[in-house]
This record gives structure tokens, C-alpha cells and sequence, in this order.
């Protein structure tokens, strides 16, 4: 058989049209932050760069993400790209924690100002990718059926992008409108004099609730479980409040390249649980400044259990001041998992919003949920009559993007299979089995536990600057040892184990997806930047060159 008719014969497989081959050095799936700058750096290179994207537009998660309340949980100040000294001070941010609209304007803004949009195929999803050891490149199929061959293939496609969609019994019988938060439509939604639920009280739930609840002629939420909210205390920036904080976001990113930096610094293990009066009184402080800067407070807050019980009673408190109902304030307080283990919530007004009269929760664990109506939902013990439903339900996060394609390697293995007990990373950056195949803030990397844009920055560069070593080299291809991809994973488990990260159900270890493997994925480690720099430095250690 040719390798026309190979080619032809794959297409077929893949449920595609035959299509004319398109060649290119470097191929990008997604156009988030992470995608549109490994793009432009890529395009740096001098590498003939194309990138595919699925949305209409660049931005990722707050292109799809248009849910009420959408905002980052970083400060606009240092949710930003670090790399273009030009581009931060030509962008002015209006609010400490930007909403959706505007960091999307921003993402488009960098796309224009840099001449990306030409690169890219929007509307486009990836459905496959298969690496041919034959002729040492990549073939990418998508839905609209492009055959495009790389010899590189760059995953950017985010850790918060494929919905969790519930199976609730009989949802598709619903006759009202259903949206998810995390594909929420692009019209105006408009929930005026309307019977609304909200599934859901994670962050996109904790956000949208209180918007909703200001429309609704009625509003109802369904919590599984309670989370942790602290206040953003969100407000307009000022002038003087941007040249305030440029010198500490300069000291910020001085601190992201040293050994010490990391969300569990190396002294939380040794340091010494201070009296509760003097940690509740440091939380009160980091309370009323607003923001998730409690998970700082301590350095052992996220490793001692004495430590984090107190930070605990102090939340719980402080709904217990703010909701009115007794049983309420309590069915609201998270009591079997330690503050921070999930990332935490800001909010604004969401503890408050249950005080209104036309606000009601309901708790799934006191009241399961039977099953949703034609009309509405009911749970064990009552009927509750909708016009609307708000799936809050979070996201198949870290892999659910990568599953859902049909990614192969050498010897046709599917990176699903590979990964049927968890994901496998060398440093959250490439797979063996999977040569010149990169992973933008993957499993096994620190990407979901901080600042994700900055991650993804660190990221492209480290990616960017292995390829144009290989090309001063002369070398093609790259992939990891597998020893040392086993050896890396043991330490991302054991660093988490030393934490306490794993007494809770979260998505961080894919707890929210039936049917996914419980491993913890994020690195939640120490100098994380620093130890993949050094690894470059020594020749690119654990990885075969050739």
C-alpha cells in the first residue's frame, strides 16, 4: 500500500473526508493563553506554525466561560503575561479581579497586537493525533477534515476545558433552559421573574449565584458539597494602585525562578503552630484585605493539621455571621476536608445571598436528588417547579481535553490507554511513548495550584528553548525516559502525600468524574521552575535526544 493510500485509509478511520496534507514544522491545539503564546514563540523560531482552536476566538476558558459573575481568582496586576515589557504598559486593567469580558479583550488584544490571528484556525477541533515513526512527524486530524502533518505537536489545551456534564436522571426530559457554566451561550441570558436552580457551588456556582439570584423571581441551589469561600473585596484600580504594586510584582517574579518558591514551602514542615489567637488574628487581617491570600498565612497551613483546623473554625465562623438561618449557615460549612486543599473560592455577596427571602439551599446529602422533571426537579422529600437550569458541575480537568482526543504514539498506543490508571508525566511536559508530543501545564506539573498563566508561560519557554537547542544540535526528536518519567510521578505523589492535599475529594485527583482514576495530579512541590531549569541546564536529563 502507498503512503497515499495509508494516508486515505486513516482518514477513513478517523471518519473523515480524504483530504489534501498540509505540512508544518509545529502544530498547536488550543488558543488559550498557553496556545497563543507558544505560537508567537514558536513563530520567534522561525518554525512554520499553525494553530487550532475550537472556539471562534482566542481566550480558552473565558471564551467559552461566560457564565455571571466569570472573573479570575488572581489579581488582574498579576494575571498577566510577563514576557512583553510593551504589552504591560499598554494595557490598563479597570478592576482588581477582572471579569470575563475584559480578560477576554485582553487575550484578543495580545492575538492582534502581535499578528497571531493568521495562524490560527478557529472553529476547528482536533480529533487525532497520530505520531509516524516512519517519517518522524505528527499527523492531526480535525473535524472539519484538515490532515496536517508536524513534527512537533504542542497540547495547549488547558486543564479547565471539557464540561462535566452530570448524569442526572432524566435531564433530557427538562423543558425549560439548561446551561453549563463552562459553555454558557454567547446571546444575552436573561433569568428575569424566572424559577432558576443552580446545580453545583464550586467556583463558577459561588460566582454565578449571586448574579442570578438578582434576576430570579426564585432561586434554588443543589449543593453536594459546601466549599470554602473568602471575599474578593473586588474594586476599580486606580493609578496610584498599579504603580503601588509594580515593584512587588517585580520581587513576584523574581521569586518564581528560585528553589524556594512553591505553593508548600520547605520550612511548613518544621515551622511551629503559632497560639489560635495569633492565627486568628492574622486571618481576620488576610479577610478583610479580601482575596486567597489566607492560604499564605502560615507557612504550614496546607501541611499541618492544627494549623488548618483553626483557619477551618475561622471560616465557618464567618458564615455563621453572615447567614442568618441557623441550619443554612451550617448546611454552608465545609467540615470534612481542610481549608485550601480545593482551590479556594473568592466570591463577592455569595454567603449574604442566601439571606434573601426568594433564595432557598438545598442540601443533597440531607436531600438527594430523585430525578429532573419535565417541569422541574425532584429530590426524596420535594418538588421544586423551574423555568431554568444552571449546571454548575465543574470540569473533567487536567486530562479531559487530551482524552477526548484519539492521541497515539509509536507503536499505536492511545494516550487514553496509557494513562487508564492516571496520568503519566515527565514533568508535566511530554509522555514516553509519545516522542516530539509536548503537554502545556500538564498533569505532574504545578499548572492548576497557582497563577495558570504564568504557568503556561514557563511552560512555552521551557518547550521553546528545547527546540532550539535541538536545532543547534542537530537533533529531531525527543521523549522522555520512561524511569524517569516513573521516578517524577513518584515524587509528585509523594510531595502531595506530605500535604494535606489528599484528604479531600477533589478535582484536583479527578474525584468529580465517575469512572476516573483517583490520582493527585497537580505538583504541588517545591522550586518547580528551578528544577526544570536545571534539568535543561544538564543536557535535558531523563530525556532521549536524537
Amino acid at each position: 500500500m502507498t503512503k497515499l493510500e495509508q494516508a486515505t485509509a486513516a482518514d477513513r478511520r478517523h471518519g473523515a473526508r480524504p483530504s489534501v496534507v498540509a505540512e508544518y514544522d509545529a502544530v498547536v491545539v488550543g488558543a488559550g493563553f498557553g496556545g497563543v503564546y507558544a505560537i508567537h514563540r514558536l513563530r520567534q523560531l522561525g518554525l512554520n506554525v499553525i494553530g487550532l482552536e475550537a472556539g471562534a476566538d482566542v481566550g480558552g476558558t473565558w471564551y467559552w466561560n461566560r457564565y455571571p459573575g466569570a472573573r479570575c481568582d488572581v489579581p488582574s496586576l498579576f494575571y498577566s503575561y510577563t514576557w512583553s515589557p510593551e504589552l504591560r504598559q499598554e494595557w490598563r486593567w479597570t478592576e482588581k479581579y477582572a471579569a470575563q469580558p475584559e480578560i477576554l479583550r485582553y487575550a484578543q488584544h495580545v492575538a492582534d497586537r502581535f499578528d497571531l490571528r493568521s495562524l490560527i484556525r478557529f472553529e476547528t477541533r482536533v480529533t487525532s493525533a497520530e505520531w509516524d515513526e516512519a517519517s518522524q512527524r505528527w499527523t492531526v486530524r480535525t473535524d472539519r477534515g484538515d490532515r496536517i502533518t508536524a513534527a512537533y505537536c504542542v497540547m495547549a489545551t488547558g486543564n479547565l476545558s471539557v464540561p462535566n456534564k452530570p448524569d442526572l436522571p432524566g435531564l433530557d426530559r427538562f423543558r425549560g433552559a439548561i446551561y453549563h457554566t463552562g459553555q454558557w451561550p454567547h446571546d444575552e441570558v436573561s433569568f428575569s421573574k424566572l424559577r432558576v436552580a443552580v446545580i453545583g457551588t464550586g467556583s463558577s456556582g459561588v460566582q454565578a449565584i449571586p448574579l442570578i439570584a438578582k434576576a430570579a423571581s426564585r432561586l434554588t441551589v443543589f449543593q453536594r458539597t459546601p466549599n470554602y469561600s473568602v471575599p474578593a473585596r473586588n474594586a476599580p484600580l486606580s493609578d496610584a494602585d498599579v504603580a503601588a504594586a509594580e515593584p512587588v510584582i517585580a520581587k513576584y517574579r523574581e521569586s518564581l525562578e528560585t528553589p524556594e518558591f512553591g505553593r508548600v514551602p520547605s520550612n511548613a514542615f518544621e515551622a511551629p503552630v503559632p497560639e489560635k489567637q495569633v492565627q486568628w488574628a492574622r486571618y481576620q487581617q488576610l479577610w478583610d484585605q479580601g482575596g486567597g491570600g489566607i492560604l499564605t498565612a502560615f507557612p504550614n497551613i496546607l501541611t499541618s493539621e492544627a494549623v488548618n483546623d483553626v483557619a477551618c473554625e475561622f471560616v465557618r465562623d464567618k458564615i455563621r455571621g453572615i447567614v442568618k438561618d441557623k441550619a443554612t449557615a451550617d448546611a454552608l460549612s465545609p467540615k470534612d476536608y481542610p481549608l485550601g486543599v480545593k482551590r479556594i473560592c473568592i466570591d463577592t455577596d455569595y454567603f449574604a445571598t442566601y439571606n434573601l427571602p426568594h433564595v432557598e439551599l438545598v442540601d443533597l446529602r440531607e436531600e438527594p436528588l430523585k430525578t429532573v422533571t419535565e417541569t422541574g426537579v425532584e429530590t426524596a422529600t420535594r418538588s421544586f417547579a423551574l423555568d431554568a437550569l444552571v449546571l454548575a458541575t465543574g470540569y473533567d480537568a487536567m486530562t479531559g481535553a487530551l482524552a477526548a482526543m484519539d492521541i497515539r504514539g509509536g507503536d499505536g498506543t492511545s494516550l487514553k490507554d496509557a494513562w487508564a490508571d492516571g496520568p503519566s508525566t515527565y514533568l508535566g511536559l511530554m509522555v514516553s511513548g509519545f516522542p516530539n508530543l509536548f503537554v502545556v501545564t500538564g498533569p505532574g506539573s504545578p499548572s492548576v495550584i497557582g497563577n495558570v498563566i504564568h504557568a503556561c508561560e514557563n511552560h512555552v519557554e521551557w518547550i521553546t528553548a528545547c527546540l532550539d537547542t535541538m536545532r543547534t544540535k542537530g537533533l529531531t526528536r525527543i521523549e522522555p525516559e520512561r524511569d524517569a518519567e516513573r521516578s517524577w510521578m513518584a515524587h509528585v505523589a509523594d510531595a502531595a502525600s506530605r500535604t494535606l492535599y489528599p484528604k479531600a475529594n477533589s478535582w484536583y485527583q479527578g474525584a468529580n468524574i465517575a469512572g476516573k482514576p483517583r490520582v493527585f495530579m497537580p505538583y504541588v512541590g517545591q522550586g518547580y521552575r528551578h528544577r526544570i531549569a536545571q534539568i535543561a541546564q544538564r543536557d535535558y536529563e531523563g530525556f532521549v535526544m536524537r
